[in-house]
């Protein structure tokens, strides 16, 4: 079964404290991913920032909710129990607890309808009862906004000439560490005959080794295994065994294979992956806006 979302997990959650015993987080995580038939990989799943596991985010969040209502209560970090109130939710066997079932109790309309910086009452985004956590929204519309990005640069990328993208190329990969500075570490090669060669750049700061690069600014042609055998005989030719190909389309499997069978150390990287490469590092785009999301720090409220 798909992983629960955090409402569907609300009142399973509030049962298993029905027993009236205080529950660590840990083993009411461990408790419900039983009690929903969680395969390992599901229960390994994780957001797409990877900081932590979907179903973890899940029930916490859920946690968070129907404490809000008073119907849980923390006598201690990380330790929970049900509360008067809990008990008689429970006593009604509801068919589901949801946020809007929650809205009944005050303490849970405060939560969801703060006070601006005025000490104005403002309503709360509606919550949809298929929605996920703050975080999950928040990650997913990072990958969005992330996605549309990469499309964009890919786009204008192909819309500059051959040699613009060689250059790009070789300072993408000075960002990444190789070879030190732009200067000193990489140039895209102008020869007649280049050989297949688009661009050298140094391994490392002392050059004791460089890397070879071919770039093909290509639409939507795939790069097929020709090209690449074409370009790991330019290798041969300068006696070079390390080579990274760049393309703005994609490679075909008969590529991607290939380069698992020779002896030299040849990468591929693909219009997506250069995309994001672009993004990690910085070229050719600028920081709109930073959020910073903070945590309770609860060693500090420690004694």
């Amino acid at each position: 079964m798909p992983i629960p979302t955090f409402q569907e997990i609300m009142l399973p959650l509030l049962t298993y404290f029905g027993d009236n015993n205080e529950h660590k987080s840990r083993e009411t995580i461990d408790y419900l991913a039983n009690h929903f038939n969680l395969s390992e990989e599901e229960k390994q799943r994780l957001l797409p920032s990877g900081t932590q596991a979907i179903f973890d985010n899940r029930v916490g969040w859920a946690k968070t909710h129907i404490a809000k209502a008073g119907l849980l209560e923390s006598p201690r970090r990380s330790v929970y129990k049900i509360t008067e109130s809990g008990r008689q939710v429970l006593a009604e066997n509801p068919p589901q607890i949801n946020v809007n079932f929650l809205q009944r109790f005050p303490s849970y309309i405060e939560f969801i309808r703060p006070s601006n910086h005025n000490g104005e009452e403002r309503l709360a985004e509606p919550l949809d009862n298929s929605s996920g956590t703050p975080e999950e929204i928040l990650e997913n519309s990072y990958s969005n906004i992330r996605r549309a990005l990469a499309q964009d640069l890919l786009t204008k990328v192909k819309q500059n000439t051959p040699a613009f993208f060689e250059r790009l190329v070789v300072e993408l990969l000075v960002k990444m560490g190789y070879g030190g500075s732009l200067k000193d570490a990489g140039r895209a090669t102008r020869l007649t005959n280049d050989q297949g060669i688009d661009g050298i750049i140094k391994e490392d700061k002392l050059g004791l080794d460089v890397i070879y690069i071919q770039a093909k600014r290509w639409d939507t042609q795939s790069v097929g295994r020709p090209d690449i055998q074409s370009f790991v005989g330019a290798l041969d030719g300068q006696r070079a065994n390390k080579g990274i190909f760049i393309t703005t389309s994609h490679f075909a499997n008969s590529a991607l294979e290939y380069v698992n069978t020779i002896t030299k150390k040849v990468i591929l990287i693909d219009g997506e992956k250069l995309a994001d490469y672009m993004i990690e590092y910085g070229i050719g785009v600028s920081t709109s806006t930073t959020y910073e999301i903070k945590k309770m720090d609860n060693d500090y409220f420690g004694e």
